[in-house]
């Protein structure tokens, strides 16, 4: 797919009788009667490349082998995709060739990006052709592990992608207690693809942590082209029922030495006094 700094005036669409179609590239006949194939010949999707804020073009072809006319629009998926004609009517037994742009965003980092060019009939039927887009540029593969935190029973954490390419990390962790290592899980690979730029927030289970224990958990994460990075955090495990149960025993007991206390006496101090009711209140009516 060449690119051009400038983009021509797509005109109509080039319709081919289905006898040149027959001797051009080969193509999945749809059983409904249509299909879509890149332009041609020879090419089962469609491949462009260029450096950031380049227009890229190409061609693709709706293929009617029906007996009636098929109206079909197009779309581009995951990158910017701009088509001479959205709405294309086919009659029977004819190709239409749609010219399209690609254009690759100015700041567009280097690395591959993914897309799909998607046809839809008014019957609800679709058919698509893959694109890939490499934007040119050196490649750097670099991430960050962040923001790792122990909640409960599992570890969060999340992976930023510092770098231009797509990359599918590996995960090693780490957690050692007061008394040695609680948690060495080896590097394993991540069922996860991290594009330029994506931060992904994910979470690793830890079960049979401990109860009680000062924990420092330590996550390395590594991928291809030389991308490391380690990023830690401490969490403090402590059973709080049991501990409320205990402390409010040591309260009840406590509490019943002291009230046991006040109802003893000693017996040097003599018999317990009296309480006089009715004479102090005779003495206060007398005021």
């Amino acid at each position: 797919m060449p690119s051009t700094a400038r983009v021509p005036c797509l005109t109509l669409l080039s319709l081919l009788p289905l006898a040149l179609l027959m001797a051009a590239a080969p193509a999945a006949t749809a059983a409904d009667g249509w299909s879509v194939v890149p332009s041609g010949g020879g090419r089962p999707s469609f491949y462009a490349e260029g450096a950031p804020g380049s227009v890229l073009e190409d061609r693709v072809s709706v293929v009617n082998r029906g007996d009636e006319p098929v109206t079909v629009r197009l779309r581009g998926t995951g990158v910017r995709v701009t088509f001479a004609e959205s709405g294309v009517r086919v009659p029977a037994r004819t190709r239409a060739d749609v010219p399209f742009t690609v254009t690759v965003p100015p700041g567009a980092a280097p690395g591959d990006r993914s897309g799909t060019i998607l046809v839809r009939d008014t019957r609800g039927r679709s058919r698509s052709v893959p694109l890939r887009l490499r934007v040119g540029g050196p490649e750097l593969s670099a991430l960050t592990v962040e923001n790792v935190a122990v909640h409960g029973d599992r570890i969060a954490y999340e992976l930023v992608n510092r770098g231009t390419t797509v990359l599918v990390p590996r995960l090693a962790v780490r957690a050692d207690g007061v008394f040695g290592p609680l948690l060495d899980r080896a590097p394993r690979t991540l069922s996860v693809e991290l594009p330029p730029g994506r931060r992904l927030r994910l979470t690793e289970p830890w079960p049979g942590r401990p109860a009680l224990d000062a924990v420092d958990v330590r996550l390395t994460v590594t991928a291809a082209g030389g991308a490391r990075d380690s990023a830690q955090a401490s969490a403090r495990f402590v059973p709080w029922g049991a501990v409320a149960g205990a402390a409010g025993a040591l309260a009840a007991l406590g509490a019943l030495v002291v009230l046991r206390g006040r109802g003893r006496r000693d017996p040097d101090d003599g018999p317990a006094p009296e309480h006089h009711r009715g004479e102090a209140e005779l003495t206060g009516a007398a005021r």
